[in-house]
C-alpha cells in the first residue's frame, strides 16, 4: 500500500472530554490526551495533535488558552486585571471583539515559568505518529496585552517572539505550527507580523508551519479580509507550509497564492468546523480536487485539514468529520475502497 501524497492532519483544538471537567487532574489529563491521540491514530490522521489538551486549565475549561496560557506565564507580565486597565485598554480601541486585556506588561518579556519543551515531552510520550505542536503567534497575542513597559506594538512582538524561538528550538516535533487569527483583519501589518514570526519558524528543528484563519469563536467568523490582502505576508514566511481557512469562506481567493513562493506549500481546509454539518468523503474529495484545479495541479497541496481547530464542536460531530476527511483525502487519491478509512455517521 503505497503512501498517500497529501497528507492530512488536525489544526490544532480538539472538544475537551467531558469527563476530563468534571474530574481534571494529571492522570486524567494525560489520559484524555491519549484519547485525542489515538482517535487520530484509528481514522488514520497522518500529522497527529493533542487537541491543544497541554493547554488545558480546570478553573476555566471553556476556552483553550490560546492566548493566556502563553502570557500570564511569562515574566514581566501581570495577570490580575484592574478596572483601570480594562478602561485603558478599550480606549486604544484596537481591538473591537475583546473588551479587557489578556495580561499587562509591565517589564521585559522573559520566559518566566512557561515551559512548552515539557509540555511537547509529555504528549510525544503518548503517541508512535508524527506529531505537530502548536502555539500561539507573537503578533496575536501582542495585540490581546496591555502594554505600560514598551509602548511600542513592534518591541513587543519582538520580545515575545523571541521568548517562544528559544523554547523551540528544543521541541523535536515532526512540525511546529504557530497560530495566527488575527492578522487576516489587519494585512497592513503583514511585515511586523511575518518578522516576528519567522524568529520562531527559525529555531523549529523539524517542519515549521503557519496557521491562518478568520477567528473561530462561537463557531462566529471574527476577522473581515481575504487571502489576497495577504499576498505580501505569505512570499515573507520563512514556513513550509501554511494551513489555511478555506471551507467555509470558499476558494475562489485560492487563485491568487498560485503565484507565491514557490517554495512554501498549501494545507487547504477542506472540513468546515462552523457547521455541523459532516462532509461526506465525496463532498471532500471534490474539495481538494477544486482546489487543485485552481492551482494549476495537486502538486502545491501538503496537507489537507480542517478550517481551524474543532474546541468549540460536540465531539461525536468532531469525530466523523475526522474520518471524513481522510476518507475524502483517500477517494481523491484513488485509493481502493477496501483500505479507505471507514466514514462514521454522526449518532441520530
Amino acid at each position: 500500500m503505497s503512501a498517500p501524497r497529501i497528507l492530512t492532519t488536525l489544526v490544532g483544538s480538539y472538544p475537551i472530554p467531558s469527563w476530563l471537567v468534571a474530574n481534571p487532574g494529571e492522570q486524567a489529563l494525560k489520559d484524555a490526551t491519549a484519547v485525542v491521540l489515538h482517535l487520530q491514530e484509528l481514522a488514520g490522521i497522518d500529522l497527529v495533535v493533542d487537541g491543544e489538551l497541554y493547554r488545558f486549565d480546570p478553573n476555566h475549561p471553556e476556552t483553550n488558552g490560546m492566548i493566556e496560557y502563553f502570557v500570564r506565564q511569562m515574566g514581566g507580565i501581570r495577570s490580575d486585571i484592574r478596572r483601570a486597565d480594562i478602561d485603558l485598554f478599550r480606549s486604544q480601541a484596537h481591538l473591537g471583539f475583546r473588551k479587557r486585556p489578556a495580561a499587562v506588561v509591565e517589564g521585559p518579556v522573559g520566559e518566566g515559568t512557561l515551559n512548552l519543551v515539557e509540555a511537547y515531552e509529555r504528549v510525544a510520550a503518548l503517541s508512535m505518529r508524527p506529531i505537530k505542536f502548536t502555539m500561539t503567534s507573537p503578533y496575536m497575542l501582542a495585540r490581546m496585552l496591555l502594554d505600560t513597559h514598551y509602548r511600542d506594538q513592534s518591541a513587543l512582538t519582538f520580545a515575545l517572539a523571541d521568548v517562544l524561538a528559544a523554547q523551540v528550538r528544543a521541541i523535536d516535533a515532526a512540525c511546529v505550527q504557530v497560530d495566527e487569527a488575527n492578522l487576516p483583519g489587519r494585512p497592513e501589518d503583514a511585515e511586523l507580523a511575518a518578522e516576528a514570526i519567522n524568529r520562531i519558524l527559525d529555531a523549529v528543528p523539524n517542519k515549521p508551519a503557519v496557521h491562518l484563519c478568520f477567528g473561530n469563536y462561537g463557531g462566529q467568523r471574527i476577522q473581515a479580509g481575504s487571502w489576497a490582502r495577504l499576498v505580501k505576508f505569505f512570499d515573507l514566511l520563512r514556513a513550509d507550509h501554511v494551513v489555511l481557512e478555506l471551507a467555509r469562506p470558499g476558494y475562489g481567493d485560492l487563485e491568487v497564492l498560485r503565484d507565491i513562493n514557490p517554495k512554501l506549500k498549501l494545507g487547504v481546509g477542506v472540513i468546515d468546523i462552523k457547521t455541523t454539518v459532516v462532509e461526506k468523503p465525496d463532498e471532500v474529495a471534490h474539495r481538494i480536487q477544486t482546489a487543485a484545479d485552481i492551482l494549476g495541479g495537486a502538486e502545491r497541496i501538503a496537507y489537507v485539514h480542517p478550517d481551524c481547530g474543532f474546541w468549540m464542536v460536540a465531539r461525536s460531530i468532531a469525530d466523523a468529520k475526522i474520518h471524513a476527511l481522510v476518507a475524502g483525502r483517500d477517494l481523491f487519491e484513488g485509493k481502493p475502497a477496501s483500505e479507505r478509512s471507514q466514514f462514521a455517521e454522526v449518532p441520530a
